[in-house]
């Protein structure tokens, strides 16, 4: 074996080691359906199995059904007419992205409790009586705080969609005598099939596998339910077994996402056609789309960042040593995370540049569909691995149990995705005739990473950096599990004061999640920039 070989060899051993460590957890929940059912589970089975199928449907159906009527017609909207402020709204809309369901959920809850803000407001307005509330802390509570932290899924990749459908065919489809609620059906609506499910799909997997707002409002859903199995019932087989029946769901919707995807590509119009016709709006027309717009804006990121600043400023939050440490934590794991997740991104994707190999493609867009997966379904495969390697490590007198390996781990199988997208886009900023010229110059493929594609791909490696850490900061589930004892996050922090109903003392921390969930808002407007400019 020579030493060009041992060094394909090395780059291949990596992409393989490193698609291995990520899909072990996933195998052994899949594995665990097989190790038999005890008494635990038998109970769960014939007492609980059936509310939380029913609870996870009822919510899964609720959200998908409002983030369909409000990304729809937002993305109708900003696409089709010219209205005042439409130029803020289109990216605005994008806001609620940055607040996680669990934070809105615990927002709304103090809104509308007995002495919120919210109950004065509608008591002032006589819509409801003075002594009386709304009780958000219900199924229909749930559904409605999802559907607006996570309808601008389907605005995005809905508006992306819209912007290349050609006026020529929907013109054609009129001169043919089809009139609109016809055109609507037959031509627009198929065209825009593949975005409006790709959209669903990723709107019912952060739905399914949310943890924090659900168990705030007392809802019984699978995430809830596992997480009593394994932290109440000290039972980890049975709570995998759940696990592996949720994470069987999940993969079809992410087959579901990645398959509309694929087509919403293929569907797209790209012929050089014109781009569609912009209808101007002004007076009380253009007012009220504007109106209607902003509504969600309002309702899923305003609202809530005015009422924790509020909060905050009402009830100063003392920067204790337990915040401080909170904060440190949170970031010091991201940046860990981070780093990790755009190295292994970069080694995979120069691999699969550098030896042109179908395998290492396919373990890369493998590895890709982490994102989907739930941080508690995560953390128990993790944990069960976790357990095999201390029976190795034990006697060395080293446990990566309780540790922040499994922390870490979680981290980047959920964010890779986010790298790898990034880095991608990267690559292909650039022509592979630079490596020939780099080989051509006896350059070895260590050298061609770390002096040309490294300073090339420096604008991507930040941004992945800030994607990753973006995505750490808000992850709950993982990190409620996996963390070491007595190490608080700020995602953790908060759900702890929640508990209590602390919820003014929680307001700084969240406005801090928020801040920094800001940052792929800000990547995202970017996106939007050049569609405009094409309209």
């Amino acid at each position: 074996m020579n030493l060009q070989t041992l060094k394909i060899n090395f780059w291949s051993f990596f992409a393989f080691l490193s698609g291995l460590l990520f899909l072990t957890p996933l195998l052994l929940i899949f594995f665990s359906i097989f190790e038999g059912f005890n008494d635990n589970f038998t109970h769960i089975y014939n007492v609980v199995l059936l509310e939380y199928s029913v609870n996870s449907l009822i919510l899964l159906l609720g959200v998908s059904f409002f983030v369909l009527i409000i990304g729809l017609a937002t993305a109708w909207l900003t696409t089709k007419y010219e209205f005042p402020g439409k130029k803020v709204l289109e990216w605005a809309l994008i806001l609620p992205l940055a607040i996680p369901p669990y934070i809105l959920a615990y927002v709304f809850t103090e809104l509308f409790d007995y002495s919120g803000s919210g109950t004065y407001f509608l008591q002032s307005l006589n819509i409801i009586t003075e002594g009386n509330v709304i009780n958000i802390r219900t199924i229909i509570g749930a559904i409605l705080v999802f559907s607006f932290s996570l309808y601008p899924y389907v605005y995005l990749i809905s508006r992306t969609s819209m912007l290349n459908i050609s006026t020529s065919i929907l013109e054609s489809a009129q001169v043919l005598g089809t009139n609109k609620l016809r055109l609507f059906f037959k031509v627009i609506f198929p065209l825009l099939r593949p975005a409006i499910l790709a959209g669903l799909a990723l709107v019912a997997m952060e739905t399914l596998a949310d943890f924090g707002a659900v168990q705030h409002f007392a809802i019984p859903t699978f995430t809830t339910g596992i997480f009593r199995t394994w932290l109440g019932m000290y039972d980890l087989t049975t709570a995998m077994q759940l696990a592996s029946m949720l994470l069987f769901i999940i993969f079809i919707f992410l087959f579901l996402e990645r398959k509309e995807r694929e087509n919403q590509r293929q569907s797209l119009v790209s012929d050089g056609l014109s781009a569609p016709t912009i209808i101007k709006l002004t007076g009380i027309k253009g007012l009220f789309v504007s109106f209607i717009c902003f509504i969600p804006v309002l309702i899923g990121f305003f609202i809530p960042v005015i009422e924790l600043i509020s909060w905050t400023l009402e009830v100063p939050y003392e920067l204790t040593q337990k915040f401080i440490s909170a904060s440190i934590n949170t970031i010091t794991l991201g940046l860990v995370a981070g780093v990790l997740t755009t190295i292994m991104s970069l080694v995979l994707n120069f691999n699969s540049r550098i030896t042109a190999n179908k395998f290492n493609n396919e373990l890369n867009h493998l590895i890709s569909l982490g994102y989907g997966i739930p941080g508690l379904i995560l953390a128990i495969g993790i944990t069960q691995m976790l357990i095999y390697f201390d029976a190795i490590t034990a006697p060395i007198g080293f446990i990566f149990t309780g540790s922040i390996v499994g922390l870490v781990l979680a981290y980047m199988i959920k964010s890779y995705a986010l790298s790898n997208n990034v880095i991608q886009s990267s690559y292909k900023q650039f022509s592979t005739s630079i490596d020939d010229s780099a080989r051509i110059l006896g350059k070895n493929k260590f050298t061609i990473m770390r002096r040309v594609h490294v300073p090339l791909l420096s604008t991507g490696l930040i941004t992945s950096l800030l994607l990753v850490i973006s995505e750490v900061v808000k992850e709950l589930p993982a990190t409620l599990i996996l963390r070491p004892f007595n190490f608080d996050t700020l995602s953790v922090t908060i759900y702890i004061l929640a508990s209590e109903e602390r919820m003014y003392e929680a307001a700084l921390p969240s406005l801090l999640i928020i801040m920094i969930g800001l940052i792929p808002i800000y990547f995202i407007s970017r996106m939007i920039k050049p569609t405009r400019a094409n309209v």
